[in-house]
């Protein structure tokens, strides 16, 4: 049943929200053909179909479209082709994945290859990825090998989050969205000058809230889970004492409580993977164990930015720092073992019958549901304190030469504590792992003609990763370890000038990621099968090749561009989860390859008719003949690998995990003037997700196909753009998607968020 208690507390939050909101004047007025995007993949202001790299944007408002129902940054999940994002640990911990590589590690000191800017300061750990997003003015996602310019761990590319900026002009947006479950989502941006031509500032904030609305139907409570609360705020000054001289100065924070990730015992139907009538029930769960699955998080963080123009050359500094903590609590097993056969179980649930000794039950027998689970599993995991410091020093010429130039020097420094409980082990374990790296890099890009330029890039790096075991469980021993490397990344390419309406681009990069260290194990060191409770991945580098042209045509109506590339990453980091040890480790397969192409398009049919589009196809293959992993634990899924004489399942040729084959989005808006002031619009997106593989081995389970999300607006807007209201509807089709699983206990899935329905309003000044 659909619930849709409207608090009051949430209804005063929602109208001094639109109380606060102060209008201000945005440049709204329609013009014929499409706006000019300009983008910083390789940082510098340039026109996005003027730059030899595979980059698409997702606008302020297509942005704020897809977060209206309280979505967070996982609602970036198919919505440019190539890029894919989930999480197994909630809100606080997103994984990212562009053209099928990225990094299925739920622990929350992982590695990615995708990498998050924030305001030109990368985002590192997983919790500062989390980071809330609002008063955006662009996102913008590099396909492809980016370690030229923004570094190691950055082999997949990079999702890079624009802010709007403190202005000389008044300026102010503020947008409010409620809807199903008390869902409430408010943001708001005032900004403009202290001192004209010399001082001007920005203050913004997100509240978003949703009540629980998830039953534990073991302990008979309504609505306990599923809810969060999220504070955050900015405030950025701009400093221009003279025309030479700019500084930026950015200082944020959040506070977040919610629940961390659902985890549904067996709802995957032995031999298909669907869903299982009974077990899986939307709105509730049945855990013993998990406290309902709590989760908190909180940080701040600052930096300043500084463009010093000396004329032929402007030199830039950013420094930044970033702090946070989160903690998070799970019934993992997704059910409930209860010591008795005479156990009550609850109407239309599958039960099973195990001898437990873990916990122990202090008779033979006890009863689990929904279905058979071998033992009970709740965990514990917490960032008790991560802290990251980086500096980032560039020279780089100035204005639209023939010769254009910037070379840099980077240093970053992170210090992450993790502190983890294992199931039924009271006893915490801490771990510290330090990261440290620096570089120097430097880009080159020569106008070989009118219509031929040529860019290449350059950079070294060292980096040094530390492991030291703080705090361990009774009788486990472990010596602390450092691993280091160096390596040189470059890119070359290559833009040729068809016509006014033509470009073709080539490119071939070279990217790397650090190596790893992977310390979880220890927490489970006392009944774990492995021998050594930390394992250690080493760097692995990526080759990529593509090509594509971008193009604009039906005087300046329509946009469409295409990149075909093909890679090989070398030493590929892959994670190792789950069998019957519940073991995460980390390894390095010979070697993955990937190819594919994506294209995006957009169309203004008529000045009141514009769509647009996006699909991408990503073909990923693990190449390591010997390379073996255990299926999985429970012994319940159907494994489609041969096996090798251990019984592991032997992945060579397996696509990567997570790495949908396919991805496609949609959008469509038809507009409708009403007298000289204003419109009436509807609007609706779309995002596809094709065949996924949740893990490194094959099953019948673990995998998804077709996944599919919409969205739909209707509204009413001025033409001066300083008001909009619309009622809207996400996850329209009230889709029941499977995200991902666990495989170590039971056929344990997770799923995506309800149909979430309500009204949004916005006001510019």
């Amino acid at each position: 049943m659909t619930k849709n208690r409207l608090t009051t507390r949430a209804a005063l939050a929602a109208g001094a929200s639109i109380i606060a909101l102060t209008a201000a004047p945005a440049a709204f007025a329609q013009t014929p053909g499409l706006d000019t995007i300009i983008v910083t993949t390789q940082k510098r202001e340039e026109n996005q179909q003027e730059v030899p790299v595979s980059v698409q944007t997702l606008s302020d408002d297509r942005f704020a479209d897809i977060q209206t129902g309280g979505e967070d940054i996982l609602a970036l999940a198919a919505r440019i082709p190539s890029l894919y994002a989930e999480s197994s640990n909630g809100r606080l911990a997103p994984r990212f994945y562009i053209r099928g590589l990225g990094n299925v590690d739920f622990d929350v000191a992982a590695s990615q290859p995708v990498s998050i800017i924030m305001d030109d300061v990368v985002q590192e750990n997983v919790v500062l990825k989390s980071a809330p997003l609002f008063d955006v003015a662009q996102v913008e996602v590099s396909r492809g090998p980016q370690g030229t310019l923004f570094g190691r761990n950055t082999p997949a590319g990079v999702v890079k989050f624009v802010t709007r900026k403190p202005t000389d002009e008044f300026d102010a947006i503020g947008q409010v969205a409620y809807g199903t479950y008390n869902t409430v989502t408010a943001q708001a941006g005032v900004g403009g000058p202290i001192v004209p031509d010399v001082l001007s500032v920005r203050v913004s904030g997100l509240y978003q809230h949703r009540d629980d609305w998830v039953d534990n139907g073991f302990t008979n409570e309504d609505d306990v889970m599923g809810g969060y609360d999220e504070l955050a705020g900015r405030i950025q000054l701009l400093f221009t004492p003279n025309d030479a001289l700019s500084v930026l100065l950015n200082v944020h924070g959040r506070d977040y409580e919610g629940t961390s990730a659902l985890f549904r015992a067996n709802i995957l139907e032995p031999g298909t993977g669907n869903l299982v009538p009974g077990a899986y029930d939307r709105d509730t769960v049945y855990y013993d164990g998990g406290s309902n699955n709590p989760q908190e998080g909180e940080g701040w963080g600052g930096s300043a930015k500084i463009d010093w123009d000396f004329g032929a050359v402007t030199l830039t500094s950013i420094t930044a720092f970033e702090t946070a903590n989160s903690f998070s609590l799970g019934d993992i097993d997704g059910g409930v073992i209860t010591p008795g056969i005479a156990a009550g179980v609850p109407p239309g649930l599958t039960s099973g019958l195990t001898d437990t000794s873990f916990p122990p039950d202090g008779i033979v027998d006890s009863t689990t549901f929904p279905g058979f689970i071998p033992f009970a599993a709740e965990t514990q995991d917490s960032i008790d304190d991560v802290d990251q410091f980086t500096q980032e020093i560039r020279l780089a010429s100035n204005g639209d030469n023939q010769f254009d130039w910037q070379v840099g020097f980077y240093y970053f420094d992170s210090d992450v504590f993790v502190s983890t409980v294992g199931p039924a082990f009271p006893p915490m374990t801490t771990l510290r792992h330090r990261n440290d790296s620096w570089a120097v890099f430097g880009q080159a890009s020569y106008d070989l003609s009118d219509r031929l330029n040529v860019t290449a890039g350059a950079r070294y790096t060292e980096d040094n990763r530390d492991f030291d075991p703080v705090l361990l469980p009774f009788g486990v021993t472990v010596n602390p370890t450092s691993v280091s490397d160096e390596d040189f990344s470059w890119d070359v390419s290559t833009l040729y000038n068809v016509n006014d309406s033509v470009n073709l681009y080539a490119r071939v990069a070279r990217g790397f990621r650090g190596p790893t260290i992977q310390g979880r194990d220890v927490a489970f060191a006392a009944f774990s099968f492995t021998t050594d409770p930390q394992t250690i991945a080493l760097s692995e580098t990526i080759l990529s090749f593509e090509g594509g042209f971008k193009s604009q045509f039906m005087d300046n109506r329509a946009r469409l561009n295409a990149t075909a590339f093909y890679y090989r990453v070398n030493d590929q980091q892959f994670s190792i989860i789950g069998g019957a040890s519940n073991t995460n480790q980390v390894i390095n397969a010979d070697k993955g390859v990937g190819w594919g192409f994506e294209a995006d398009a957009e169309f203004l049919v008529t000045d009141n008719f514009f769509v647009s589009g996006g699909f991408s196809y990503n073909n990923t293959e693990i190449k390591d003949p010997t390379l073996a992993t255990a299926p999985c634990g429970s012994g319940q899924c159907t494994v489609l690998d041969p096996l090798n004489g251990l019984g592991q399942a032997l992945i060579d040729g397996n696509p990567f995990p997570n790495a949908p084959e396919i991805t496609f989005n949609a959008f469509a808006e038809y507009t409708r003037p009403f007298r000289d002031h204003g419109e009436f619009f509807a609007n609706t997106d779309w995002a596809v997700q094709g065949k996924t593989n949740f893990l490194l081995y094959e099953t019948a389970e673990y995998q998804s196909n077709g996944n599919t999300e919409g969205g739909v607006r209707v509204g009413y807007r001025r033409n001066d753009g300083r008001y909009e209201g619309a009622f809207f509807v996400r996850n329209v089709l009230d889709a029941d998607n499977v995200k991902g699983g666990i495989d170590f206990n039971n056929n344990t899935g997770f799923v995506n968020e309800p149909r979430i329905f309500g009204f949004q309003l916005t006001v510019r000044s």
